[in-house]
């Protein structure tokens, strides 16, 4: 199609690969990565996330704090911000090592082995990126299924659910997967349009072959 050129693909991966970590460096500061509310006291609604743990209530409305002790969390939130630490710190550089390879921009001109090099580089940061944020979701989501399901836990106990943050994490996780794919289909696009064009075979030469291959008997 006329219109999908790998210019236009190389602008569409970076608005998606943006758009996810942008979507992934929220989830990571907010506390509605689980919540729970207690059948007991329903004005009470608990936030809980990889930095603070929240109360809402209707007289104060929302206070949070940051927790004590980072050794102290359980093993999937310490786990989860050493991820997410490194899908922020990924995404960043892929933003940053992939805006000079991109077509129209007058950085390495003249250079467009440097340019695909530095596209192949960013679609791989941009990967890193979207795993290293859809890890600490999934492994959260685990453990709170596994705990909510706990026959060991009485009735009565209030428990944790998925919060808002856990979905918003999932979709800025899959948009940088997408995004460094996105990127890797522009380094191929712009490999097919800078193809040496094929000598298409003349019949004429044909023709000409199988004369002189042609013995006359007189």
């Amino acid at each position: 199609m006329v219109f999908l050129t790998p210019k236009i693909m190389q602008r569409t991966a970076l608005f998606v690969t943006f758009g996810g970590l942008v979507t992934s460096l929220i989830t990571a500061f907010i506390p509605f990565w689980k919540t729970m509310n207690s059948d007991l006291n329903e004005v009470e609604n608990w936030f809980s996330g990889l930095w603070h743990m929240c109360l809402y209530t209707e007289e104060v409305g929302i206070q949070c704090k940051a927790y004590d002790s980072i050794l102290g969390l359980p093993m999937d939130l310490q786990i989860s911000r050493v991820l997410v630490s490194v899908s922020i710190g990924s995404g960043g550089l892929a933003l940053l090592v992939v805006f000079p390879g991109l077509e129209g921009v007058e950085m390495f001109v003249g250079h467009p082995r440097l340019k695909r090099r530095l596209l192949i580089l960013g679609g791989v940061l941009s990967w890193v990126s979207g795993l290293t944020t859809l890890a600490p979701i999934s492994i959260v989501a685990y453990t709170t299924v596994v705990d909510f399901w706990d026959e060991g836990f009485p009735d009565v106990m209030p428990r944790w659910e998925y919060g808002e943050a856990m979905f918003s994490g999932w979709f800025g996780g899959l948009a940088l997967v997408i995004g460094g794919t996105l990127f890797f289909i522009a380094v191929c696009m712009g490999d097919f349009d800078q193809r040496p064009p094929s000598v298409p075979n003349s019949p004429q030469v044909k023709h000409r072959t199988k004369h002189y291959l042609k013995t006359e008997v007189l």
